[in-house]
């Protein structure tokens, strides 16, 4: 019943600033596409850092574009926010058989293997073509590939995974020495493409990795301009080797 009254709350509140309020008036599905994205990759920001009370906002700033969304359907005479909900309830319980029908299964990769199959009965002509076009690169080989997988397009083991990486990355090493600029950007996708795969081997986020160290070269970068200040200097001022000397003291410190 508690969640039931917030979450009719909100739906009022939705009503109330769609009559109200003259900038959410003037609202499309299209002026929300960009501020949806944006919040999705707040909510992204905090998961990564493992950050619940942010996450608790975000997830509340990305429902109400989901109840926003659903009040412009509304409008629009193309769909409810009941609609919305009870649709994706009906694709939960046929996606699960396992759960509410008669099929037995082992463990969490036999589920994911029934879900693509589901899927193409439901009129998918590809167990690819749920990977969607817009996806960062990244992301997407790490979801080509999962999806691959489901239908037994993998490797036996990791070991072969990372012969593979090792052989990508010689032919790369190759079109340096040799190839053309576009013949060394294939070969580099293809580096990147395997050691993506060997991620998922060592059941590795390749996404959150990539991310997390990215904000660890922020924070680090940032102690060596904190650190260059102090001494009264600039970075375009300092040599390389002071620059790693004190690269080297921010390590030690995240390490203390």
């Amino acid at each position: 019943m508690e969640n039931n009254t917030a979450f009719e709350r909100l739906l009022h509140i939705m009503d109330d600033l769609r009559e109200k309020c003259p900038w959410d008036k003037k609202q499309t599905i299209h002026t929300l596409r960009q501020q949806t994205i944006e919040e999705l990759y707040e909510l992204v920001d905090a998961i990564t850092d493992e950050d619940w009370k942010s996450m608790k906002e975000e997830l509340g700033d990305l429902l109400l574009h989901i109840v926003f969304y659903s009040k412009i359907g509304t409008e629009q005479q193309k769909f409810t926010i009941e609609d919305v909900i009870n649709g994706v309830c009906e694709k939960l319980i046929f996606r699960h058989p396992h759960i509410y029908g008669d099929v037995k299964v082992e463990n969490d990769e036999q589920v994911k293997q029934n879900w693509e199959k589901l899927k193409l009965k439901e009129g998918k002509t590809s167990v690819l073509s749920g990977v969607p076009v817009a996806l960062p690169a990244l992301v997407k080989a790490m979801r080509l590939q999962d999806k691959a997988k489901q239908v037994g397009f993998e490797w036996d083991n990791i070991q072969q995974v990372w012969e593979k990486v090792k052989e990508e990355m010689e032919e790369l090493q190759e079109m340096v020495e040799s190839g053309t600029e576009k013949d060394i950007e294939d070969e580099f996708g293809d580096v990147m493409f395997s050691l993506i795969n060997y991620s998922r081997f060592l059941k590795v986020d390749a996404e959150n990795a990539l991310e997390r160290t990215n904000k660890k070269f922020i924070r680090r970068f940032q102690y060596i301009e904190k650190m260059a200040g102090e001494m009264g200097k600039s970075l375009d001022e300092m040599s390389l080797v002071e620059m790693d000397e004190l690269w080297n003291k921010a390590k030690k410190t995240e390490k203390q």
